[in-house]
């Protein structure tokens, strides 16, 4: 399983959403939109996770740089939080 950043994501994204566009180029074993605690408002950035590298690789491939809603959206590889 290979985790993916999406960042520079439209605030109105849903995590139903990213998982409905990734799973064009193959199995997402979860989507999640991070949020405010406090207000419950996407902070712009999610995490897909995808089921083998290779599918994620073509996800970054395909995704990366593509524009929704107005945003340049990144897609890369996550990293680990320090």
């Amino acid at each position: 399983m290979t985790t993916l950043y999406i960042g520079n994501l439209p605030f109105s994204a849903t995590s139903d959403l990213l998982r409905h566009i990734f799973e064009q180029v193959g199995t997402v074993r979860s989507a999640k939109i991070i949020t405010e605690v406090e207000t419950g408002r996407s902070k712009g950035f999610g995490f897909i996770e995808m089921a083998t590298s290779t599918e994620a690789t073509e996800a970054i491939s395909r995704f990366n740089g593509d524009t929704y809603d107005g945003r340049v959206v990144t897609v890369s590889d996550s990293r680990d939080r320090k």
